[in-house]
């Protein structure tokens, strides 16, 4: 995969100055207003005193590390920002963790469409060194894919996912990828999805005035 225009587009939006940088938010909403576009973001703020039970249990609300107080205020913040940017929600695709669920239940403000292949591939990721087409090789062509989906027409689709999803979706330059932080991409006509930009959750919010 080339992951040139991706590292290309970080540097520019790095490199920008704020009053640049709102600019080019405000660009990037108007687009966003007419839909066609997917949102990839990591869930928002975790409890770090939490911890993973792996295999995964789903069921098991003290088994999975959760989203903290402040995650949760921040998803709502989320919420009415994109509300007040009039920026259209389509199907939201979530991991099975609940940290991302419910990320993507407060920020759409409905239910979310929970799978197997956006749920934490960290677990695998060992199996996925010794054999590059194993679990996390899959997981990341998934991502991918759905990347590549046109949205419903006037529509933009979330998926709510984890740090390694992205990462082995598009390359280790996104291992640092902020909780909260969207990456947004506009699917080709022809041809892979194109990285329009890397959005932080506090710049959706300060965009719409809150």
């Amino acid at each position: 995969m080339n992951r040139l225009p991706f590292i290309l587009a970080c540097l520019v939006g790095l490199l920008l100055s704020p009053q640049g940088r709102a600019a080019d938010l405000g660009s990037l909403v108007s687009s966003l207003k007419a839909g066609g576009h997917v949102i990839v973001i990591r869930h928002v703020a975790t409890d770090d005193s939490q911890k993973d039970v792996y295999p995964f249990k789903f069921d098991d609300m003290n088994a999975q590390r959760q989203l903290s107080d402040a995650g949760r205020e921040m998803a709502r913040q989320l919420a009415v920002a994109l509300k007040r940017l009039s920026v259209p929600i389509g199907e939201v695709h979530t991991s099975r963790l609940n940290r991302a669920v419910e990320t993507g239940k407060l920020l759409a403000g409905k239910d979310v469409s929970p799978v197997d292949e956006l749920t934490d591939s960290g677990a695998g990721s060992a199996s996925a060194m010794a054999n590059p087409e194993g679990r996390n090789a899959k997981l990341g062509r998934f991502l991918r894919d759905l990347v590549d989906t046109s949205p419903k027409a006037g529509l933009n689709t979330f998926v709510i996912t984890h740090k390694t999803n992205i990462a082995d979706a598009f390359g280790k330059d996104f291992g640092d990828v902020r909780e909260g932080e969207a990456l947004v991409f506009k699917p080709g006509v022809s041809g892979p999805a194109v990285l329009v930009t890397r959005v932080q959750a506090g710049e959706w919010i300060a965009q719409a005035g809150g």
